[in-house]
């Protein structure tokens, strides 16, 4: 918890007794499924868990907002979000059944009421959303016609609706058919530590 509090002092104590458990359960459920790699899980903290809420340092999501986390896995980056943002509305969805039913589990054993999940494609989702969030999914060429018609055209956040991922490397290839339409944000301003050198968050108001 050392990181998170490091960044994210304003956690009430039923939000740091929340985030502490995800530091207890990944790893368990970690020796059953590889739902982080391996080698990783001792990274828990940094390379997961914090680069999840670093969607918090770029965007302030205000309370009523639809969140579609898409190929969330295990839960990440929407668990550690839905714990800071209790009066937001996270959808987990993914095409992996049992690393869904890893973040179904944790959602429950730690409380968090403010989550819904859904096993299957994102062409058999419904409903709108004013922000749909990744982590290192796919392409963003290929994932925004796929999300684009699940963004709701109504905005009550600081920015417009649309699509936040969490990236990191040469993104350049990747984003320059959106030409400026993509704002990327390093995180290397907000967090110090070595893993965040080259990690990001995209932008792209739909």
């Amino acid at each position: 918890m050392d990181y998170i509090l490091k960044y994210f002092s304003e956690l009430n104590y039923q939000q740091r007794s929340q985030m502490a458990q995800l530091e207890t359960l990944y790893p368990e459920w970690n020796a059953k499924i590889n739902v982080i790699s391996r080698k990783d899980i001792e990274n828990l903290e940094v390379n997961h868990l914090l680069h999840s809420l670093g969607i918090i340092k770029f965007v302030k999501f205000m309370p009523g907002t639809r969140v579609m986390d898409l190929g969330t896995g295990g839960g990440l980056p929407g668990l550690p979000l839905a714990i800071y943002y209790p009066e937001v509305k996270f959808h987990l969805v993914d095409r992996i059944g049992k690393k869904l039913r890893v973040a179904q589990d944790i959602a429950e054993r730690i409380g968090l009421t403010n989550v819904t999940f859904q096993h299957g494609d994102v062409k058999e989702v419904k409903g709108k959303f004013d922000f749909v969030v990744s982590r290192a999914v796919m392409d963003l060429g290929d994932l925004v016609p796929l999300v684009k018609r699940f963004i709701d055209s109504d905005d009550h956040n600081a920015i417009p609706n649309g699509l936040i991922c969490l990236k990191g490397g040469d993104l350049s290839t990747e984003v320059a058919k959106f030409k400026n339409q993509v704002l990327i944000d390093e995180l290397s301003s907000y967090f110090k530590e070595e893993f965040f050198k080259t990690k990001k968050v995209l932008y792209l108001p739909l």
